[in-house]
Order: structure tokens, then sequence, then C-alpha cells
């Protein structure tokens, strides 16, 4: 039986609030590009990630420039779509408006948007062709010797459960990175955990060797520290941003929620680096992973 994750809603009042909170600092016209902290090396896997973007409003697009600004330097290959692609109503103006027009001078530059769904978007979304899920709800992605298998959250039925094991237990790639939207791990004080999908999730993790796992969900940045090998980041402030939700935790190793971030992610080898840039172009969190066993 399908499984149907998220919680209530909150009042009209709350959601109100935290729009103004969203669009009450205005970065310059023209923000200074980030520094880029990367190895950024020719022969790398480059890529970015981030959630719960596809709102449409300001703070969306400003932040979309800076990651067009973070490319100029960076040359990223594809973006990984972390859950809540489109808020609200899915007409065909609305993905022109909370998509197409947001992130075309990235896709004029050659990057490639691939999609998960999270509990706002239509499971329909999957035949949207700019978000290259090929009509499928959860599929994998093989980029020189590293998988990313993109995951439904918010259906996980035992058939989805099923196909992810066969693909990590017949896996060879040196990295193994699931994204999806509803973090296992969370200190954020909305949502919090999904505790249910981790019983479901993370065994298969741990047994078949997957390194990373991306999510967005609560509208915030956030990066765990390692649960027995396992590396979990929250990137859901694409769009939203839920400001001062963080309840830290020992097991926060980073968290930011004062302004709305994406991550840039570069595999080299046996080390997987990543920097999160804010929405004005500052660096709130970066690092290195070395692959276990090496």
């Amino acid at each position: 039986m399908q499984s149907i994750r998220g919680k209530l809603t909150r009042t009209c009042f709350v959601a109100c609030c935290f729009g103004f909170l969203l669009f009450s600092t205005a970065p310059p016209d023209n923000p200074a590009p980030p520094k880029i902290v990367l190895p950024n090396k020719a022969d790398s896997v480059r890529f970015a990630a981030f959630g719960d973007m596809g709102t449409g409003q300001q703070a969306q697009y400003q932040t979309a420039k800076e990651m067009m600004l973070a490319h100029d330097q960076f040359k990223f290959d594809f973006v990984l779509m972390l859950g809540d692609n489109i808020y609200g109503g899915k007409s065909q103006k609305d993905f022109k408006r909370k998509f197409e027009d947001v992130y075309q001078p990235l896709m004029d530059a050659g990057v490639k948007f691939y999609a998960s769904l999270g509990n706002h978007d239509d499971p329909n979304e999957r035949y949207y062709k700019p978000f290259n899920m090929n009509g499928k709800r959860y599929y994998k992605l093989s980029v020189s010797g590293t998988e990313l298998y993109a995951l439904d959250s918010t259906y996980m039925d035992r058939q989805q459960l099923d196909w992810l094991e066969k693909e990590l237990s017949t896996s060879s790639a040196a990295w193994k990175i699931c994204f999806f939207h509803h973090p296992l791990y969370s200190d954020a004080g909305f949502h919090g955990p999904d505790t249910d999908l981790r019983t479901q999730l993370e065994p298969l993790f741990q047994k078949y060797g997957v390194a990373v796992v991306l999510s967005g969900h609560e509208h915030v940045y956030e990066r765990i520290k390692p649960h027995k090998g396992v590396f979990y980041f929250i990137s859901g402030s694409g769009g939203e941003l839920r400001r001062h939700d963080l309840r830290p935790s020992p097991d926060t190793a980073k968290g930011f929620d004062e302004d709305q971030s994406f991550m840039l992610i570069e595999i080299d080898g046996n080390d997987f680096h990543f920097q999160t840039i804010s929405r004005l172009g500052k660096t709130v969190d970066s690092g290195v992973i070395h692959r276990p066993g090496t």
C-alpha cells in the first residue's frame, strides 16, 4: 500500500507570516559573484542541487541569478531538483513563470535539470520535458562512475523499494547518491525528520554503500553529521525560506536559515566537494567528504 508523506497544513496566518519574512530583505540589483572554493577541475563531475524553488517570486529569480554567476566560474553540467518544483497552479503559464523564465539562462548554457517529486508537486510533472524524468516517478542517472538515484518520497511503495534495492545491489559505481524530497534527518522545527521513511530507506543506504543523500522539504539548509557512513544534506530554500526554523542538535554539522541558498557539488575521484551559496553570494558552508573505504 502506498504511504503519503507530509503533515497537516498550518493556518493561513502562519503562511502569511512566512511569506512576509521571505521577501522582507531585498538583495542588491547587481550582486557580486560568489567566490568559488571547490577544486573546479575540468574532468570532474560537477552539478548543483536545491529544492523547494518553484514559487515564481522575486527571491527565486534572484537565487537563479546567483546560480548563473556561480556557473560563470564553475561550469556545472546539471542540477538536481529536490522536490516542490512548482508551487500552486500547474498551468502552462505557471511552468513558464516558475521554471522556464527563471532558469532559461542556465538552460541556454547547456545545464540540464533533473527533478524529483515533492508533496506540492503533481505526479504528472514527470512528463514535463525540461524536468528530464522521462515519465518516471523514480529513476537513475549514471555520470562518469557516479550513480544518482531520484526517488519519489511522497509515495514510497514496495515496487519502488524493490527497484532501488535491485539497482543498488548490482551497482559498482564509486559514488552512489540518492536525492528526494523528505529528509530522513532534520533539525528544522516546522516538519522534522521523516522517521517512517528512514525505517524504509536507511537500511538499504547502509547495506549497499550509498554515501550521500540530498533532500529538501525543510525551507532551510542543513548538513547532518554522518550516520553509519551516510552523509545527509537538506537544501530546501531554492525559492521558499523559513527563517530561524533550525533547532540545532548534536546531529547538526552546519545550518543556515537566514536566506535562500543552493549547493554546488564536485566529485573528483574519491572526494566529494560541496559548497553552499546564499542568494547574496555568501558561502555558508563548504567541505569535502572522502569516499568510505579509501
